[in-house]
């Protein structure tokens, strides 16, 4: 199966441990990361898509997380 997950954080520097971790698990990157402005709580915001071919069958059950 090939799973997605869209990763985000506050621009600091757990956004990059927390894609940094998905790497290590055997995540790719998926396309250009997004920076943004959050106005609601006057913070920077960073996103990046990550993909993983896994086995088994996906269904939305399926915890992205743990894989």
């Amino acid at each position: 199966m090939k799973l997605y997950r869209f990763l985000s954080e506050d621009d600091t520097s757990a956004f990059c441990h927390k894609v940094s971790d998905a790497l290590n698990k055997g995540w790719v990157l998926h396309g250009d990361p997004t920076y943004a402005f959050d106005a609601a709580n006057g913070v920077m915001r960073c996103g990046q898509a990550v993909v993983k071919e896994a086995d088994g069958i996906y269904t939305s059950d399926t915890k992205l997380g743990e894989h």
